[in-house]
């Protein structure tokens, strides 16, 4: 398993200046969407342009395909927290993100994102009850989705995170950001976020 992960991962390396190469134990893996297309390059392009170190070492591209910015074993901020541990939570977490235009309107009969360019139909997960603000959100493929179980495992493996499923994970989570291991999304932490949300499939994957 370790293995076939790791073949399939893209490096797509930011300089040394831009994450920090100090090494913490890993107790969280957060899950982030990245609010554009499905071009993972282009998110790590972004960051190479900005002087501020921030980023997550992994993006899921559009097709599924996982890219990396810097190892897992580095850091650089992606959480935001308004807390005094700040610094700690982001050294001691793994950040992915997945590919989406994460919460999209609705104007006669279609589905726009925040560009206002169309979204089709078939890309869309609707919720009865707003999350986060929003009825409709870009769905996450079955290939991100895939993908990302995959790299999961390998995570989970590798630093000793737990997998059990936090059905918390998707409001405000005390144990998020007490620092408690396991794997969240950003809206644990952060509550004018909408990134993950939570599409069945996704919840599928995590338990």
């Amino acid at each position: 398993m370790k293995n076939e992960i790791l073949k399939k991962i893209i490096q797509c390396p930011l300089d040394k200046s831009q994450y920090y190469q100090g090494k913490y134990t890993k107790k969280q893996i957060v899950l982030h969407h990245t609010a554009s297309n499905g071009n993972a390059k282009n998110v790590i392009t972004g960051w190479k342009e900005s002087p501020q170190k921030i980023g997550v070492a992994f993006v899921i591209d559009g097709d599924g395909t996982i890219h990396q910015a810097f190892s897992s074993t580095h850091w650089a901020h992606h959480l935001g927290v308004h807390e005094k541990n700040n610094r700690v939570l982001n050294q001691q977490s793994i950040g992915i993100e997945i590919c989406n235009w994460g919460p999209l309107s609705f104007t006669e009969g279609k589905y726009f994102n925040y560009l206002n360019q169309e979204i089709p139909g078939d890309e869309v997960v609707g919720y009865f009850q707003k999350f986060r603000g929003s009825f409709y959100y870009q769905r996450y493929s079955e290939k991100q989705l895939e993908s990302l179980k995959e790299l999961l495992n390998y995570l989970c493996e590798t630093y000793g995170i737990p997998k059990t499923y936090n059905a918390d994970m998707w409001g405000f989570s005390k144990s998020a950001l007490e620092g408690k291991s396991g794997i969240y999304s950003h809206v644990s932490f952060r509550k004018d976020k909408s990134d993950c949300h939570p599409q069945k499939e996704l919840i599928e994957k995590l338990k």
